[in-house]
């Protein structure tokens, strides 16, 4: 097949199974290689060593960054597009996609690696992936698991997945699945039969949650249908559906999701912005009443200068119809200069 992409990644890397399933649904010709030691040679040369890796056919050059990746195959292949036809849709799915991306992202790396039991399953199975079978595997396996599991656990603070932060990340992933509770399922996404970018973005956190103990445990608790959409999702290369009309209302799972941007994600983007402006070590402001600090980061002011290029852009009339949605969800101004 080479005429195939190929997507190395992890079944434990949420953003490898989000660009895993874009491709299955748009039906894109792919190889899904699993990253191990013995296939590293192949990306030796790729930096940095960030999974997905993604090689496109046109150039045979490997790609980093899933939704770049996701606008560049919107360029070269025409079917199934995953980008609502409506303009405003469309920028609440890119949207809520960036929020998935770099905000549910702590509860994934939260709940993975704060429990106990979710340290040791999370890392015996990065191990498993890892190791080789055959003589002295266990040895090999448990020594792999002890220091992956370490790394990561010393990876927390610098990321915000810290117990000061815990409520925080909590209390938005118990708003975020109430909100899709009441819309995703089977043949259900954001807007409409078929899925968005926004979609697949959720789709590669929730994956990984539910397949974690605890993140499964509080899914299936609480969003038990959003657990079964995850099982869907994870392969609509079958499905066929439509996008929902423009003038439509919007499902309450979209403007549940907008809150939780206002609430949450963009003042964190806001003040991210501003400590990487001022050259602050930390970022400090309250989300729900609550405390939250964390190293600022620039390429998350990367995205929050991309959301409002993208809402600038939108036309006039556009404009008129999305910006009473967003003002009511506590976004529009923190979108707008």
């Amino acid at each position: 097949m080479s005429d195939a992409y190929r997507i190395m990644g992890q079944n434990g890397s949420p953003y490898s199974m989000k660009m895993r399933a874009i491709l299955r649904y748009r039906r894109i010709p792919h190889i899904w290689m699993q990253q191990t030691p013995g296939n590293d040679p192949e990306t030796a040369n790729v930096k940095p060593r960030l999974i997905p890796m993604m090689k496109f056919p046109q150039d045979g050059v490997w790609r980093l960054d899933s939704t770049p990746m996701a606008y560049e195959l919107e360029e070269l292949e025409t079917a199934r597009s995953i980008l609502p036809a409506d303009p405003v849709q469309r920028f609440l799915s890119d949207l809520i996609e960036d929020m998935a991306d770099e905000w549910l992202t702590k509860a994934m790396f939260h709940y993975r690696w704060h429990y106990e039991d979710d340290r040791e399953y999370a890392a015996f199975w990065i191990a498993c992936d890892n190791t080789p079978s055959g003589e002295g595997a266990a040895a090999k396996r448990r020594q792999f698991a002890d220091w992956i599991r370490d790394r990561q656990v010393g990876r927390m603070a610098l990321v915000g997945c810290t117990d000061e932060n815990k409520p925080v990340i909590e209390e938005s992933f118990h708003r975020l699945l109430h909100a899709l509770e009441t819309r995703l399922g089977y043949r259900s996404f954001l807007f409409g039969g078929r899925p968005s970018l926004g979609d697949f973005g959720l789709f590669g956190q929730l994956k990984t949650l539910s397949d974690d103990p605890t993140g499964r445990a509080t899914i299936r608790r609480e969003a038990p249908t959003v657990l079964h959409w995850t099982r869907h999702a994870d392969d609509l290369s079958g499905l066929e559906g439509e996008w929902m009309d423009a003038d439509a209302p919007l499902p309450e799972a979209v403007t549940g999701l907008l809150r939780l941007c206002g609430e949450a994600y963009l003042p964190f983007l806001e003040a991210n912005l501003r400590g990487i402006e001022d050259g602050a070590e930390e970022i400090r402001l309250e989300i729900f009443g609550k405390p939250y600090a964390q190293t600022p980061f620039r390429y998350q002011a990367k995205c929050y200068t991309r959301l409002k290029s993208l809402l600038a852009r939108l036309s006039p009339e556009d404009r008129r119809r999305l910006d009473p949605l967003l003002d009511e969800t506590g976004c529009l101004a923190l979108l707008t200069d």
